[in-house]
């Protein structure tokens, strides 16, 4: 391994890893410096459907596609939210295993494999969104140029994570000094851009399940099979009128 690679997978993550957590610690104390909006209508729904359960069934309704309507009607953009996270997450594990487990790789070719198939689905994923976004009228109007260069910056990443996967730098160093080298700009980057989002999430979800759980929408009541309804007449019906008819 040659210094410039050891300094890469070691002193450059590390710096940049400090750098991201203290920009994140300052954006945290900046959030919680507001004070929450307080309820002004009285608690309303059953039982099930307090401020506990309205958040806790917030966080977890990423995981439960058929409670959202924009999602359980179109299960593909869904599938594609799935698989482009999890080769996120398997990227960025990768770049932890390999200066400090490569152990991990070196013996195992299933997991090398199992990551590279994340990754690669992922980057995919990466590719079709960039087209999708370009080809979009609608998606053009919304996006930033920020957005673009995200999400190019990620796929491009992508490529060059699994290009990293099986972790031989005495075949070539360069998969592996593209991929950290990338991976220590988007520590720098990413709190300043629109990836940041997931920082807020945690935050914005408790405090809209603990709202809906007040007013007796969260957690949303399971569909069933609706009770009959007798029919009622209407008011006068069957009073006899002058002409001895009934109405």
């Amino acid at each position: 391994m040659s210094e410039l690679l050891h300094f890469a997978e070691h002193r450059l993550q590390e710096g940049a890893l400090v750098f991201m957590a203290l920009v994140y610690t300052l954006r945290i104390r900046w959030l919680l410096k507001f004070k929450a909006g307080k309820e002004r209508q009285a608690a309303t729904g059953s039982r099930g459907t307090t401020r506990r359960q309205g958040i806790l069934y917030s966080w977890a309704i990423i995981g439960m596609p058929w409670a959202m309507e924009s999602i359980r009607t179109k299960l593909f953009l869904y599938l594609q939210f799935v698989i482009f996270h999890l080769g996120v997450v398997a990227a960025i594990g990768l770049s932890f295993v390999i200066p400090y487990a490569p152990s991990l790789l070196a013996g195992n070719p299933t997991l090398v494999h199992v990551l590279q198939g994340l990754i690669w689905a992922a980057c995919a994923v990466g590719c079709y969104r960039i087209v999708r976004r370009a080809a979009s009228r609608h998606m053009r109007a919304i996006s930033s140029p920020d957005d673009f260069f995200s999400l190019i910056l990620l796929t491009v990443w992508f490529a060059f994570a699994g290009l990293a996967v099986p972790n031989r730098p005495d075949l070539a160093e360069w998969p592996l000094l593209a991929f950290f080298f990338l991976t220590a700009f988007f520590l720098v980057y990413v709190p300043f851009s629109k990836i940041s989002h997931y920082l807020y999430y945690p935050f914005t979800r408790y405090y809209f399940g603990k709202s809906m759980g007040h007013r007796g929408v969260f957690p949303l009541p399971r569909g069933g099979k609706p009770e009959r309804v007798e029919p009622v007449e209407p008011a006068g019906a069957g009073v006899p009128v002058a002409d001895g008819r009934t109405s």
